[in-house]
Formats: C-alpha cells, sequence, structure tokens
C-alpha cells in the first residue's frame, strides 16, 4: 500500500500567499525609511535574485514618488567574463530593462555591471600565467572572479555613505551550510539585519531566508515582473537546464521541484560536469553552438586517469618559483604551472572554439560577434609571456592572427628586442634541448630588460635574477630533477642548516595532483656554478 504524499509546507501557509506578499512588502518599505543608508541588492539573474529585486521593486513602487528616491538601491550584477552565455544574455537584457523601468516610474534603482580586472580574469591567470584549471584546495578563481569586484564595490560605497546594507537572495533551504550560516546571523540580528562576515560597515537583509524552492516559484509565477521581463521565460531558461527538462507543478513531496538547476562559469571545473550547459545543448536545438564551450570546458577537466596523466604531462615540473617541490606522499614531484606550449594551445584552443561559434550557421545572430576572450585579456597575456616569462618568440599575436584571420590589434608596444635570427641561434646552441633554450632565452632577455633601465638603480637586482634564471635551469629533465631531490632529501633532513648546497623550504600543494608531506629545494648559487 503506497503512502499518501504528504504537502509540502509553504511560507504561505501561515498569512495565504497575498497576506505574505503584502507583510514582506510592508517590511521592506518600513526599513528602506528608516534611514538614509543605501542599499545593495546582489542580482545574479537567478531565480531567488530576482525574487529579491521583484519584493524590493514592488514595495518601493507602492510608496508615494516623493518618498521613493530617499536613498539609491544599486542593483549589483559581476561579469567574470566567462558565465555562461546565454544566462550572461538574460542578466544584460533584465539590468537594461531595469534602467529604463526605473528611470520612467521615478524609482531609485540604479544597475551597475561589475567585472574582474584583467589582471584578475580566468584567461590571464590560466593562459597568461599558467595557473592549472581551478580545482577543490586550490580554488584560485572565486576570489579573482567574483569576491573582489563584489567587495570592492560595496566597500567604496559603504565608505561614501558611512554604511550599506546588501540585500541577498540566501535562503535556508538550499544547503545545511547555507541554513546554519543564516540561523546563526538571526541569534545576531536586529530588526531582520545582520553583521556581515568580513565586509566592515556592511548589514546582511535576506528577506527570503525562509523561502522554499516552492514558494520562489509559487512567488515568480503569480506575481507579473516590474521591469517588463517574463518570469515563465526565467522557468523556461531553468527547465532547459535541467536534464528531463521539466518544471512541473509542485502540490505534494512525491513531485520534484523545479529549478534546482545551478548556472555558473561556463569554463568551471569545481564540480564533475557542467550539467546545465550539457542540458541546454541536449533539450535544445537552438542552443547547440554551445557544443565547443562544452567541449572545451571538457578538456580543461583533470579528473580521470588518463586525464590526470595528461594534466600532468601539460604542466612544468618546477613551481612558478622556478624551482621543483618533491612529494614524498607520492614519491613524486608536485606539477607546477601550464608549460609555454600548453598555454599556447589553450589560447589556439579558445580561439577556435569563439570563431566555430561565430561562424556556426546555426547560431543566433547575438552570438555572431561572441567574444570569449577580450583585448585587453589578450594584451595583458601577452606582457606576461614576453615580459615576465621572458618567452620573447611573442606567440600570442602570431595565435590570433593564424586562427581569426584578423592582425593582432593593440596598442603601441615595443617590438620585442630579439628577431628570429637570435632565437634561431640560441636553439642551435642548445642542439634541440628545451630547457637549456629556455634558460638561455631567459637570460638574455634579463639582460635586456635591466639594460633598458639604463642606470645602476634599475640594474641593482640583474645579478640576483640572474641567479635565480641558472638555478631555475639547473636540472636537465623531470627525471634528473626527481632523482637529485631523492637522493638529496635524506641528508637535508638530517641536516643542522650548515650545508651551503641547498635548502629547504615548504611548498603549496596541489591535492588534485597528491596530497602529503612536500618539499622544496632551492639550490644556492655554488650549485648553479
Amino acid at each position: 500500500m503506497s503512502e499518501t504524499p504528504v504537502r509540502r509546507r509553504s511560507y504561505f501557509d501561515e498569512l495565504g500567499f497575498t497576506e505574505t506578499i503584502n507583510t514582506v512588502c510592508g517590511e521592506i518599505r518600513g526599513l528602506y525609511l528608516s534611514d538614509e543608508t543605501p542599499w545593495v541588492i546582489g542580482y545574479s539573474g537567478g531565480k531567488d535574485s530576482t525574487v529579491v529585486t521583484q519584493l524590493v521593486w514592488m514595495a518601493l513602487a507602492a510608496l508615494p514618488i516623493g518618498s521613493r528616491n530617499k536613498k539609491p538601491v544599486y542593483v549589483i550584477t559581476t561579469d567574470t567574463l566567462v558565465e555562461n552565455p546565454v544566462v550572461a544574455g538574460w542578466v544584460r537584457t533584465s539590468l537594461a530593462a531595469m534602467d529604463r523601468t526605473a528611470k520612467a516610474n521615478h524609482l531609485p534603482f540604479q544597475t551597475r555591471l561589475l567585472e574582474p580586472p584583467p589582471a584578475d580574469s580566468f584567461w590571464v591567470n590560466l593562459i597568461g600565467k599558467g595557473y592549472p584549471a581551478p580545482r577543490q584546495g586550490f580554488r584560485w578563481c572565486t576570489e579573482r572572479l567574483k569576491i573582489k569586484p563584489t567587495s570592492r564595490f560595496i566597500e567604496n560605497t559603504a565608505s561614501q555613505y558611512g554604511e550599506a546594507i546588501l540585500l541577498l537572495g540566501a535562503r535556508k533551504a538550499e544547503s545545511a551550510t547555507r541554513s546554519a550560516s543564516l540561523t546563526k546571523r538571526e541569534s545576531l540580528s536586529k530588526e531582520g539585519l545582520t553583521a556581515h562576515n568580513e565586509l566592515v560597515s556592511t548589514l546582511v537583509y535576506a528577506p527570503i531566508q525562509d523561502w522554499s524552492n516552492d514558494d520562489v516559484w509559487t512567488f515568480l509565477m503569480r506575481s507579473a515582473n516590474p521591469w517588463g521581463i517574463s518570469n515563465k521565460d526565467l522557468m523556461v531558461l531553468y527547465r532547459g537546464a535541467t536534464e528531463d527538462n521539466e518544471c512541473p507543478i509542485v502540490v505534494d513531496t512525491s513531485t520534484a521541484s523545479c529549478g534546482n538547476s545551478r548556472f555558473g562559469c561556463w569554463v568551471c571545473t569545481l564540480v564533475d560536469q557542467d550539467k546545465s550547459m550539457k542540458a541546454m545543448i541536449q533539450n535544445d536545438a537552438d542552443k547547440s553552438w554551445m557544443r565547443p564551450l562544452l567541449d572545451l570546458r571538457n578538456e580543461l577537466d583533470f579528473r580521470g586517469d588518463a586525464q590526470r596523466q595528461l594534466e600532468i604531462e601539460r604542466r612544468d615540473f618546477r613551481r612558478l618559483s622556478g624551482m621543483p617541490s618533491f612529494n614524498r606522499t607520492r614519491d613524486d614531484l608536485v606539477p607546477g604551472p601550464y608549460t609555454q606550449d600548453t598555454r599556447a594551445a589553450w589560447l589556439e584552443k579558445l580561439l577556435t572554439a569563439q570563431m566555430t561559434i561565430r561562424q556556426n550557421p546555426d547560431s543566433p545572430e547575438h552570438v555572431k560577434a561572441i567574444e570569449l576572450i577580450t583585448q585587453r585579456e589578450l594584451a595583458a597575456i601577452r606582457s606576461i609571456w614576453v615580459n615576465d616569462k621572458h618567452e620573447i618568440e611573442d606567440l600570442l599575436p602570431k595565435i590570433v592572427e593564424r586562427i581569426t584571420g584578423t592582425p593582432y590589434q593593440t596598442a603601441s608596444e615595443e617590438a620585442p628586442a630579439f628577431d628570429n635570427e637570435v632565437l634561431e641561434i640560441l636553439s642551435e646552441v642548445s642542439n634541440g634541448d628545451r630547457l637549456h633554450y629556455e634558460t638561455l632565452r631567459n637570460l638574455l632577455d634579463l639582460e635586456h630588460q635591466f639594460r633598458r633601465g639604463g642606470n645602476a638603480i634599475a640594474r641593482k637586482g640583474l645579478f640576483k635574477a640572474l641567479q635565480s634564471t641558472v638555478e631555475s635551469g639547473f636540472f636537465t629533465s623531470r627525471v634528473d630533477a626527481l632523482e637529485w631531490l631523492k637522493s638529496h632529501e635524506a641528508d637535508e633532513l638530517q641536516s643542522d642548516g650548515s650545508r651551503p648546497d641547498f635548502r629547504v623550504q615548504r611548498a603549496e600543494v596541489d591535492p588534485e595532483l597528491g596530497n602529503g608531506d612536500v618539499i622544496q629545494f632551492a639550490l644556492e648559487p655554488n650549485d648553479a656554478i
């Protein structure tokens, strides 16, 4: 005998839908009118942030026109530059509609589309610096792409006005961690406001923290969007990102809810797979143009034995410091940044995906000019390659022109100091030894960079830089580095620190490619001679 389905509890049960919404809007109005502190709404374009923005809009629209602009209400979105293109387009359309409608109705909403600076962007760090694809334990992307741009805006607003109130669509039902966080804030709250954990002079207001997923969709389907977009289109967006392509009407616990899909960066390797993008392509033939993005994201992934081995081969055996690190647990080296060849290959693959989408006759018009990497990012990558990594082959312009068919457009920059003839001589002298070639090339460019300074002060650090470069080129291969480190490890661990030929340093571990006790050896000058 089957059990009778139990109706899910709703936040609207006690007062009913209409009265509950009136009560929430009344609370919002009271808070808005109570002081001069500006509000900042975190808007992602998703269902929860849409509900919060819509509730605030409805509450303030009910005020007399003279009371609506008591203080600004900023609606901020962070574009990581690697957002799912469909969601990014939805957000930009929504923000433009908000601006138009708010202005026409004398409402205080002002939208801001934030971006990370080029130095913090995903591709500048991965292709430029060689950071491996993000993973748990080395999640270098979130802080740079999302947290810093948002925090900077909020901090500037709080500094200008003395304080700021951040409105979030956070809900306890999202996860146990989110529930615990909101419950802790509740115990410290005053009139529904809590202090932000990290941002000074910033209070947090979460008006839908006790709503369920079903409550969110009930509200969106029963309440017309006030800035003129369709909430039904938002449901279609979520439905298309759900594997079974369904968003049913939920009446009891036997029915699966809609909208558990998570949208994010299309390059994200923090999850096993991008289920939302995969579902979009699977459920909608009009979104098949996104296939190159999904393929590139999957190639970035490092999971599985084959991919894990390929990941190791793509990475230098030396860390960014130029020295190798030894992992005792795995009895192997800890992989460093992506090699020059790998970084160049990633740029080729990215530009190829961009051109494939642009040239696909089935791509919609709004993506015919899609830009997966900006000109500012390309300029930053080129600067890192040539100036920081001494890769004076200056490959980026050549790659851009070969893949896109268009000459690389850039502001006037100093041409590389050495032409192909010099590089060919270096290659001949190196007898095909890549590491030897790189060491000679880097030494040559280092001396040139310091010579360009033109004075003794500018050349002050030359010998230290040359020493570091020679040390980095001390090993003839990955195998040589591993054998050397293993042979010296026992001596070093027993040493009283008096040995002049090498020293031990702690090194950051890449947990996905081997946890354990890691030793990083660095050579002293006499070892480099």
